[in-house]
């Protein structure tokens, strides 16, 4: 704690901090809605149409491009997205090979 910030205050940063995490959950929680009925439309198509390298480039310009316009580190914002598209991926991929198999998700690895 610095000297300009005293526990009344770290409460209260904490708490907005708290609030944003809440609306950022929510928001991811919707994308992965939209990544879902993608993952519908691909289907009987190969993993390469889920992993669709040149579409996650271009998301991460796109979202280092807007951090840059925001005042936000586009690294910060690059290393984020990036952990989230891949792990939407790999959920991607599972519901793809489940659409395969006939399998449900358990939300096991294995």
């Amino acid at each position: 704690m610095t000297e300009s910030t005293g526990p009344h205050e770290m409460t209260d940063i904490r708490r907005a901090i708290d609030a944003l995490d809440a609306r950022i959950v929510e928001l991811i929680g919707e994308r992965q809605r939209w990544v879902e009925r993608a993952a519908v439309a691909k289907r009987g198509q190969d993993t390469g149409a889920v992993r669709a390298p040149a579409r996650v480039e271009q998301v991460i310009a796109k979202v280092r491009a807007l951090a840059e316009q925001g005042g936000s580190s586009p690294a910060v914002v690059e290393a984020s997205y990036r952990a989230m598209i891949g792990a939407f991926i790999e959920l991607e991929l599972r519901q793809h090979g489940d659409n395969d198999t006939g399998r449900t998700d358990t939300g096991r690895s294995d």
